[in-house]
């Protein structure tokens, strides 16, 4: 497994995390911690930019380039942004899943790249 491999996968991981890694029984909807954390009014949202930091971070170092990286960013932003609102943020944090994203962004670069191997995410 390459260094690039075993880094996205890490990443894919802590987007699973951040995005999805529990299920709401009955309606089925998957939700995480940036979901559960961003309900705590004011700094909840605040809190969960940083593991959405270090997936930018490291898609950098990983050689994104800048046109991934600011999709990447937006998308963080967009989540960050709309997140603050309350209701409707909490909504949206439990749909717009941003973390998963900037992964699957990130994963099409390095596989369009020949990076790492093209396939299924683990956690998808």
């Amino acid at each position: 497994m390459t260094d690039h491999h075993a880094r996205l996968q890490r990443l894919e991981k802590m987007a699973h995390r951040m995005d999805s890694a529990i299920r709401i029984p009955v309606i089925g909807l998957r939700v995480g911690y940036d979901s559960i954390i961003g309900l705590i009014p004011g700094v909840g949202d605040i809190l969960t930019l940083a593991p959405s930091a270090w997936i930018i971070i490291e898609a950098k170092r990983l050689g994104a380039p800048a046109h991934v990286i600011s999709r990447m960013v937006a998308n963080t932003a967009t989540d960050t942004l709309v997140g603050m609102i309350p209701l409707i943020g909490d909504l949206f944090d439990a749909t717009f899943k941003s973390n998963r994203k900037n992964v699957a962004i990130l994963r099409d670069h390095l596989e369009r790249k020949g990076a790492v191997p093209a396939g299924r995410p683990r956690f998808a």
